[in-house]
């Protein structure tokens, strides 16, 4: 299994996830930085922003599947510049790779957004796979990721051989990620549009690495949205988190919070404002009938994120994983090390299995810094 991604939450928490199941023989993490949490069995290799190495990688390893993380789903995090090499031409070299003629993979799983549907006046209330965008995209992440929904489709026509599963995700809330919405919603004032106030649906976290595993587990073919069910008033999801609005004018809504975004103590994308006028819901019924289970509604996934943000307030500072290689390789292939079994086992056959087994789970604190 090839991961990409290895340094952004996504693939860091898909990696973790895949590390426990005993049947993932090789496990390969490309990222552009360094991974964004503890690996244990997973190598990591470090790529460029266009991830230009994958050939080599996918050839080197003859992986099976590949996970495809990495799409920049929020503009706040990246220039329009970064968007398009992150999105466009990182996918176009993944591609290129996984359909090399001696390519070795047969499944390819990409997590994408519900951003691909935007969110206009003239649109439906709930987006099934296949409704259309009612307007051209507006924004440049719109754009970016349509063009790489598009090379994969194009790709999955050409290589019939290989299975590829494109899920779109909702809105992600939970206690771990950072997203504008989850920044908006724990400061003391949140943004709404005035005259507005939509319906939004989001997914808890942990369901989206669930729903990865699902696609890739089951070969899944096809597009999927991934979304808790229910949606929610943009006011009571402000309400829910112990935030109060902050009303923006209808007519350039960015204009009054340029200053605040400009500090940093705001991030507000023109993706977001567009939500906020007029919300996006996500049908869902494909993935449930190949027999996905969401372990938490919409609501839940807000109650959740509440719950999280009041605990936080009187919690000390938190810690965040900091990868120091000379470290990370004294952990994994020192003698002095003691090696304790591995609560899942080593595979059958697996000539590495004493290299590859867990390290005491204490040790990886001294990974670990203050930010």
């Amino acid at each position: 299994m090839l991961v990409t991604g290895a340094d952004t939450f996504w693939g860091g928490r898909v990696l973790r996830s895949l590390e426990a199941d005993p049947t993932m023989e090789v496990l390969v993490g490309l990222g552009t930085r360094a991974p964004s949490m503890p690996l244990e069995r997973a190598e990591f290799v470090r790529a460029d922003e266009t991830y230009s190495i994958l050939r080599r990688i996918v050839d080197a390893t003859q992986v099976d599947a590949v996970i495809h993380t990495f799409l920049l789903v929020d503009s706040s995090f990246a220039s329009t510049r970064t968007l398009h090499e992150v999105n466009v031409i990182g996918t176009m070299n993944l591609l290129a790779a996984c359909g090399d003629a001696t390519s070795s993979v047969r499944q390819l799983v990409m997590k994408s957004s519900g951003l691909v549907y935007g969110s206009t006046e003239r649109d439906p209330n709930t987006f099934s796979e296949e409704t259309p965008r009612a307007r051209p995209p507006r924004t440049d992440i719109e754009r970016s990721l349509i063009e790489a929904e598009a090379l994969v489709v194009d790709f999955a026509e050409e290589n019939p051989q290989t299975a590829v599963s494109v899920l779109r995700c909702a809105n992600v809330l939970g206690p771990d990620i950072v997203t504008s919405i989850g920044k908006n919603l724990s400061r003391p004032l949140c943004p709404v549009i005035f005259g507005f106030d939509p319906l939004v649906q989001f997914v808890e976290e942990g369901d989206v690495v669930r729903a990865l595993e699902f696609a890739t587990r089951e070969h899944l073919a096809g597009t999927f949205n991934v979304a808790g069910d229910g949606r929610l008033a943009w006011s009571e999801v402000v309400s829910l988190c112990g935030s109060r609005r902050l009303p923006l004018p209808p007519i350039l809504p960015s204009l009054p919070i340029a200053a605040l975004v400009r500090l940093g103590v705001y991030g507000f994308p023109p993706e977001l404002e567009a939500l906020l006028r007029y919300g996006r819901g996500l049908e869902t019924a494909r993935l449930r009938a190949a027999g996905f289970e969401y372990c938490f509604t919409s609501a839940a996934t807000v109650e959740q994120f509440a719950r999280h943000l009041r605990q936080a307030k009187g919690a000390g500072r938190e810690t965040t994983y900091v990868y120091e290689h000379d470290v990370e390789q004294f952990f994994r292939h020192s003698p002095a090390v003691v090696r304790r079994p591995s609560p899942v086992g080593p595979s059958r056959g697996d000539a590495t299995a004493g290299r590859r087994s867990r390290y005491p789970t204490d040790t990886s604190r001294a990974v670990r810094r203050p930010h």
